[in-house]
C-alpha cells in the first residue's frame, strides 16, 4: 500500500505506508538506476526503523507512470524532481541513488541548494563514477535493439531473466532503459562549489564501471565527511548485499544526525 503525498507533484514520489502512530524523523529519498523504479527499494521498508520515512522516486515510463512520455535529458528530470521535493525537505533528509540514480541524487541536491533549501544530511551514491570524470564507454542509446541489449547485459548484467525470456516484456522495458541511457550519455557536468553534506560512495568490488578510484573521486564534490566503501558483488551488488548495505547506511546516518533523533 502507498501513502498519498499532499502536494501537486505526488506522481514523482511513492511512500510505503507507515504506522499512523509513528513520527518519522528523517526522510530517505531513493533514486532508481536506469530502467528501474520504486520496486528496487520497496523491500528496504522491512529493515528500516520506523524513524525513517522512505520516499521512492518514480520516473515517467515505469510502474504507475508506464503510459507517460519518457524523459531523455538530465536537467529536465532534475528540475521536475527538485520541484516535487521542495515541500518535503523541511526536515532532516538523506538521498540514496544507485547508478543513474547517483547522478540524479547529486544533481537534485545541487538544484535544491540553488533554491536556498537545506542540503541533505547525507548523500549516498552507489555504482557510479564521479560526475566530473570522463566516461570512456561508447554511447549505446541509439544502437538497434539487439546490439543495445548485448551491450547492456555485458556491461551491467542486471536485466532480470524473466524479462530477457519474455519478448513482450522486453519490448516494454527496452524503450525505458534506452531513454535512461540517453539521459546518462548526454549528461554534462557543470562545475559548482562542493556540497557541504556528508557523502558516502558505494560499489561492488567487481563493478568495472565504479572502481575504488572512481568512488574516491567523489570526494571533490563535498566539503563534508567522505567515505568510499566496496561490497562483494558486481554492479547490482545491492540486490545480494541488501542487509549489509542497509546496516552500513543506518550506521552512517546515525553518525550524521543528532543523537536525540534515534531511539534509545
Amino acid at each position: 500500500m502507498q501513502t498519498p503525498i499532499s502536494h501537486p507533484s505526488a506522481r514523482w514520489l511513492i511512500s510505503p505506508k507507515h504506522s499512523p502512530h509513528t513520527h518519522p524523523r528523517l526522510r530517505l529519498f531513493c533514486f532508481p538506476s536506469a530502467g528501474g523504479g520504486p520496486a528496487q527499494y520497496r523491500p528496504w521498508m522491512r529493515t528500516l526503523p520506523e524513524i525513517f520515512e522512505l520516499q521512492l522516486i518514480q520516473l515517467p515510463g515505469r510502474e504507475a507512470r508506464l503510459r507517460e512520455p519518457l524523459m531523455r535529458r538530465m536537467p529536465e528530470i532534475v528540475t521536475e524532481i527538485g520541484q516535487a521535493l521542495l515541500p518535503m525537505v523541511d526536515q532532516p533528509y538523506a538521498f540514496f541513488g544507485h547508478s543513474m540514480g547517483a547522478l540524479l541524487a547529486f544533481e537534485v541536491a545541487r538544484w535544491l541548494r540553488r533554491t536556498g533549501a537545506q542540503e541533505p544530511v547525507h548523500l549516498f551514491v552507489s555504482g557510479r563514477r564521479a560526475p566530473n570524470q570522463h566516461d570512456p564507454d561508447r554511447m549505446i542509446h541509439a544502437l538497434d535493439d539487439a546490439e543495445f541489449l548485448r551491450e547492456i547485459v555485458a556491461r551491467y548484467n542486471g536485466i532480470p531473466q524473466v524479462i530477457l525470456d519474455d519478448p513482450e516484456l522486453l519490448q516494454i522495458f527496452l524503450p525505458t532503459l534506452r531513454a535512461d541511457l540517453e539521459v546518462i550519455e548526454t549528461y554534462q557536468y557543470a562545475h559548482e562549489a562542493p556540497l557541504h553534506c556528508a557523502l558516502t560512495a558505494f560499489a561492488g568490488f567487481s563493478d568495472q564501471r565504479a572502481s575504488l578510484h572512481d568512488l574516491q573521486n567523489w570526494r571533490a564534490q563535498t566539503t563534508g565527511a567522505f567515505r568510499a566503501r566496496q561490497f562483494a558483488g558486481e554492479h547490482f551488488y545491492l540486490q545480494n548485499q541488501r542487509d549489509v548495505l542497509l546496516a552500513e547506511l543506518l550506521s552512517t546516518l546515525k553518525n550524521s544526525t543528532s543523537a536525540d533523533q534515534w531511539p534509545i
